[in-house]
C-alpha cells in the first residue's frame, strides 16, 4: 500500500482583490502558514499562472516551482474547470457561460470551443513541463437540460450527445496522452459526466481512453444520493485526483435532491466545511489507501455558512488527521512461525 500526499488546497475559492489573496506568492505563503504542503492552481486566473507561457517554456515552469518551493509548497495539479466547461455548452446555458472565456468571444460558441480546446492542450503541455501527472477539469454539457425530461427524450438523443462530447474531447485526451498526464473529470451535476454511469458512457464513446480518468469528489455524490464509498470500489483504477469536500443532505416534506430553486443555505443538499457535513472521510481515506491511491488530498472549500478563512484554517489539520500512514507489515506478524512447502503439507496432514 501507498501513502496519500497532503494536505493540499485548491486556490480558486480563495483568490480575491485583497492581500494576501491577490497574488500567487502571497496566497501560497498564507496557505503554507496554515500547514498546507501543496496548492492546486486554477489556470483561468492569470495572477496564478500564464498558461500559454507554461506550455511553451520549461524555464518558466522551473522558476515557478522554485519560487513555490522556497515558500514551502508545491503544485499538486493545474485545473481547467472553466475552460473544460466551454468544450461543450448547450445553447440554453450559453449566455451564462460567456464569462468563462474571453469577453471578445461572448456569443460565439464555436470560437469559445476552439479557445477552450487550445487552453486544455496548453494545460497538458504545462502539466508535463511542471512534472505533474493529473489534471482536474469539467467535461462540459450538451445533455444536461434533458437530464430529467418532460416530454420524453427523442430516441437516440443521449447517444448523439455522448458521441459529440467524445469527438470534442478525444483530440484533447490525445494531447494529454502525449504529455503523459491524466485528465481527471470532476463528476459534477451540471456536467454530462456527473456519476459512474455517465462516466462509463463517455469511456465507451472514447474507446476506453486511458487518459480519461476521475477527480473524486464525494460532496457531489452526497447531493445526488449516490453511494460514494462503493463508487471507489467500482472506479478506483480511474481515480487519479481527489477533492476533499464535505456536504450534507437533509430532505424534508417540502424538498429533496432538486432543492426547490432555493439558495444554498435553504437547500436540502448543500456544501459544508470539512467536518461540518455528512461525508464519511475515514471510510474514504481507508478505501483510497486500500487501493494504493498515492496522489494528493486537496481541499476544495465551499460552504453555505462558514467563513472561508476559518474553513481553510480547519482544513489542513482535518486532512492531516485523516491521511493514513499505511502499514508495512501485518498486525499479527508477531505470531507467525515461518513456513515452507514441506511444513505447509504437514499442517494440512498431507
Amino acid at each position: 500500500m501507498k501513502n496519500i500526499k497532503g494536505p493540499a488546497i485548491f486556490l480558486a475559492q480563495f483568490l480575491g482583490d485583497q492581500a494576501p489573496f491577490n497574488s500567487l506568492e502571497s496566497i501560497a505563503r498564507y496557505m503554507a502558514s496554515l500547514g498546507y504542503k501543496g496548492i492546486q492552481i486554477p489556470t483561468w486566473d492569470s495572477r496564478c499562472i500564464d498558461l500559454k507561457q507554461a506550455a511553451e517554456s520549461k524555464t518558466y515552469c522551473d522558476e515557478l516551482k522554485g519560487k513555490l518551493k522556497d515558500i514551502g509548497v508545491e503544485i499538486t495539479e493545474l485545473a481547467t474547470h472553466l475552460q473544460g466547461q466551454l468544450v461543450a455548452v448547450h445553447p440554453a446555458y450559453a449566455a451564462m457561460f460567456d464569462g468563462f472565456g474571453p469577453a471578445e468571444l461572448a456569443g460565439k460558441p464555436k470560437d469559445q470551443q476552439a479557445w477552450a480546446t487550445q487552453q486544455l492542450k496548453w494545460a497538458a503541455k504545462a502539466s508535463q513541463n511542471l512534472g505533474l501527472k493529473a489534471h482536474p477539469t469539467f467535461s462540459g454539457a450538451l445533455l444536461w437540460p434533458f437530464m430529467y425530461p418532460w416530454p420524453q427524450r427523442p430516441a437516440g438523443l443521449v447517444e448523439t450527445g455522448f458521441k459529440e462530447l467524445a469527438n470534442r474531447w478525444i483530440p484533447i485526451l490525445n494531447a494529454f496522452d502525449e504529455a503523459g498526464v491524466d485528465v481527471c473529470y470532476e463528476l459534477h451535476p451540471g456536467e454530462d459526466l456527473h456519476d459512474g454511469i455517465t462516466f462509463e458512457m463517455f469511456l465507451e464513446h472514447t474507446n476506453n481512453h486511458t487518459r480519461a480518468n476521475i477527480n473524486y469528489d464525494p460532496s457531489h455524490f452526497v447531493l445526488q444520493q449516490l453511494d460514494y464509498l462503493q463508487f471507489i470500489d467500482f472506479y478506483h483504477e480511474r481515480i487519479k485526483a481527489f477533492h476533499v469536500k464535505d456536504a450534507e443532505f437533509n430532505p424534508t416534506g417540502k424538498q429533496g435532491v432538486y432543492g426547490g430553486f432555493q439558495g444554498w443555505v435553504e437547500r436540502a443538499g448543500r456544501f459544508r466545511s470539512l467536518g461540518d457535513g455528512q461525508v464519511d472521510f475515514s471510510g474514504i481515506f481507508s478505501k483510497l489507501a486500500q487501493y494504493d491511491y498515492d496522489s494528493w488530498a486537496v481541499l476544495e472549500w465551499e460552504c453555505a455558512i462558514k467563513h472561508p478563512e476559518q474553513g481553510a484554517a480547519e482544513g489542513a489539520p482535518f486532512i492531516e488527521n485523516h491521511i493514513i500512514r499505511v502499514t508495512e507489515r501485518a498486525f499479527d506478524d508477531f505470531a507467525g512461525m515461518g513456513a515452507d512447502e514441506e511444513f505447509n503439507k504437514k499442517v494440512l496432514g498431507l
